[in-house]
């Protein structure tokens, strides 16, 4: 892949639908999720079309606090998973990033600053200032190594009437470290939606 991608989700969509484009502005994948499952389960494409699956994000459970998500490729060969970290995500943003079949987690994703979500939800609540709480708060998210290595950052942009993220490589890493870890942003960036 080729960094910085740039993450947009739409806001105003009765599902949920995200495009992810590369440096040079070359659609990576496209992401709609559908609505009213009692299982979690999102599926990606190569672009809006959906014509070629890339892969698949399913739950283990149904509702849970603590639900690890896994992805498939379009063969159905798991690619990895990622989990919320149950009590120490309450007040700020933790989830592991697991490697196929492993229970060690191969990276950790870090809220590194909770206080522009507060804030971003409190004032998102008041009508007027609604419209521009997408250009004063930008929350960001680490991925770490678990020698504590920065591999990837993503990080909200200013917008107007949808949500721009930037993800952005800071080490050396695989290609298929390089996958596990976008489709890890894109389930983190899901969940986090709905907590504000």
């Amino acid at each position: 892949m080729n960094f910085p991608l740039d993450l947009r989700f739409k806001i105003l969509a009765f599902a949920p639908q995200a495009t992810v484009t590369d440096a040079d502005g070359n659609q990576i994948c496209y992401l709609k999720q559908k609505l009213f499952r009692f299982k979690e389960k999102v599926e990606i494409y190569t672009d809006s079309s959906r014509s070629t699956l890339v892969a698949t994000i399913s739950a283990n459970r149904v509702l849970d606090w603590s639900a690890r998500y896994t992805f498939h490729d379009a063969q159905g060969n798991e690619i990895g998973s990622v989990g919320r970290r149950g009590m120490r995500s309450i007040w700020k943003a933790h989830y592991d990033v697991f490697n196929p079949g492993d229970d060690v987690p191969d990276f950790e994703i870090r809220e590194e600053n909770p206080w522009s979500k507060v804030a971003d939800s409190f004032f998102g609540e008041i009508p007027v200032l609604s419209f521009f709480t997408g250009f004063l708060f930008h929350p960001s998210y680490l991925a770490s190594k678990s020698n504590g290595t920065a591999a990837v950052r993503l990080k909200k942009q200013p917008a107007f009437l949808e949500g721009k993220f930037t993800i952005t490589k800071l080490s050396e890493i695989t290609p298929r470290e390089e996958m596990n870890l976008l489709l890890s942003y894109l389930m983190v960036n899901l969940l986090e939606r709905r907590r504000g």
